[in-house]
């Protein structure tokens, strides 16, 4: 290409810079202020964190040299000053400050304010999760409690009306920073629970420094969360803030913007997942009706209707088969049972004392009993003899 010989290469741009920064003696001995965000304490000993304002941000590292001189734990939120010097990370083009000392700005106080009731709240239980409600799915009427100006409001009715144009919003203008702004707060929404106002409410509010913020980590605010029937989505501040009142809600937005997309389901999303849902019920029941017809074709195809007497029939002749197996059974066991009555009659008849009478023998009786001796037998007594062929009377002489 013809402008090749003209360019230069991303680290040698980037070595430009950085040597440009370096000359410039403001910029090699500067003292910045600003808010802790983001802060890590790496294990080699070296800090790293962001350090903001309301508008902007720039990325801070204090090599760990410097920050064993530290008399304080750096912490988020935090204001601090910082003296350092601005340079150029050449490998990912970006520029930050290496900071060699620092100071408190005086919120050290407020922020070990902060920790101290965010602790005692916690052991309270106002943090737990199984207190935690559930965000209504379809509301109607969305409540914000904000300040009635700026762009938190414009940001949630923008957001809310474009994903659903039927939602109703209901504002509560109450202030968000300042004295008796956290009073203020707390009535508002037992207000909006007493009266019934919405389906969902959106505490909100834009960005700022722990102390703009402080109304949201104020006690009173904190129990007026706890205790709403209602349930709370909390907005305040950026996404690196986290107030008491992220805490305690039901359910934590990084912005007012993403609170609203949260509390309010997008219409349009909704009527495609019920056209995708009739579809597949559609599908569905075609594929049911399918499978009931092949059962049905499948059953009258079956023997069972061609033939209805078939299956009858054959039970008939299993049935006759039974009962010849059974007739058979029966008349063995009578067969078997004569030849044993016959062998059992031929022992008794072996044994029986009538058998003798054959023989010449007679059996005399007395009153119905067999006479055994003649001292059993007096003169006149009657007496019956029986015989081989039959009985006679006789008397004694």
């Amino acid at each position: 290409m013809k402008y090749a010989e003209f360019a230069v290469s991303v680290t040698d741009l980037n070595k430009y810079i950085k040597d440009k920064i370096a000359e410039d003696e403001y910029l090699n001995n500067i003292l910045v202020k600003g808010e802790i965000s983001n802060f890590k304490h790496h294990y080699t000993g070296h800090m790293y964190f962001t350090l903001k304002d309301e508008k902007s941000l720039i990325k801070c590292i204090m090599f760990k040299s410097y920050a064993q001189k530290l008399n304080f734990e750096p912490k988020d939120g935090m204001k601090v000053y910082i003296l350092g010097s601005v340079s150029v990370f050449e490998r990912d083009g970006v520029y930050q400050i290496y900071a060699k000392v620092m100071e408190e700005d005086g919120v050290g106080d407020l922020y070990t304010k902060y920790q101290k009731l965010k602790a005692e709240l916690e052991e309270k239980g106002l943090f737990d999760q199984s207190h935690k409600q559930k965000i209504p799915v379809m509301p109607k009427v969305i409540g914000v409690l904000t300040s009635q100006t700026g762009s938190v409001i414009r940001d949630i009715i923008n957001v809310s009306t474009r994903r659903n144009p039927n939602v109703y919003i209901r504002l509560l203008p109450v202030p968000v920073q300042g004295e008796g702004a956290a009073e203020k707060i707390a009535y508002g929404i037992d207000y909006m629970n007493k009266n019934e106002l919405a389906d969902v409410l959106i505490l909100a509010r834009g960005g700022g420094s722990l102390e703009d913020l402080w109304p949201f980590n104020e006690e009173i605010v904190a129990k007026s969360i706890y205790n709403s029937k209602i349930p709370i989505i909390s907005a305040v501040g950026h996404e690196t803030d986290f107030s008491i009142a992220d805490f305690v809600a039901d359910l934590r937005a990084p912005t007012p913007s993403a609170a609203a997309e949260l509390a309010v389901p997008d219409i349009y999303e909704i009527k495609q997942k019920i056209n995708t849902y009739q579809n597949r019920l559609k599908m569905a029941l075609t594929k049911k009706l399918e499978i009931m017809k092949l059962r049905y074709e499948k059953c009258m195809s079956s023997s069972v209707f061609k033939e209805p007497t078939r299956k009858i029939n054959e039970n008939y002749i299993k049935i006759d088969t039974y009962v010849k197996q059974l007739e058979n059974l029966i008349n063995k066991v009578k067969e078997k049972n004569k030849n044993k009555y016959i062998e059992l009659v031929s022992k008794l008849d072996t044994l029986s004392p009538l058998k003798t009478l054959t023989r010449g023998y007679s059996i005399i009786e007395k009153d119905g009993k067999i006479v055994k001796s003649v001292t059993d037998l007096k003169p006149d007594d009657k007496i019956s003899i029986k015989l081989k062929d039959g009985e006679k009377q006789a008397k004694i002489i």
